[in-house]
């Protein structure tokens, strides 16, 4: 599967189900291991544990794979790796500590809108 094309899924299936402040960080020119990170939190643990598992369904759906997940078991942080693309969805807290944002900005980061926000409703 081409790199928009799992970019595209993986993004749909976050905000299927509520992803907060989805961002996408190309990441070709830094690494050679993955070209994007996907960035985007879930309100609890269980919210986090069911975006991650979403995410796994849509992209295996779709004709992908799924390399790896860690982090299902506390669900505060659950790395999904589908190869081409990593994964990172965290609750506000732990995303704020890490800023992983912050550690990849030598590239653009492009935020997602939330549904809400993308089609002018009101939080």
């Amino acid at each position: 599967m081409n790199i928009a094309k799992l970019e595209k899924v993986v993004v749909d299936a976050l905000e299927d189900i509520k992803a907060k402040d989805i961002d996408v960080i190309n990441t070709t020119r830094l690494t050679s291991l993955f070209d994007r990170i996907v960035i985007a939190s879930g309100d609890s643990n269980r919210q986090t544990k069911a975006l991650a598992r979403h995410v796994q369904d849509k992209v295996r759906e779709a004709g992908g794979e799924v390399i790896s997940v860690e982090g299902e078991q506390t669900g505060e942080w659950v790395l999904v790796d589908l190869g081409d693309i990593v994964v990172h969805v965290m609750q506000p807290a732990v995303r704020s500590y890490y800023n992983l944002e912050e550690i990849w900005s030598h590239t653009p980061v492009r935020r997602r809108p939330h549904a809400a926000e993308a089609h002018g409703e009101a939080l």
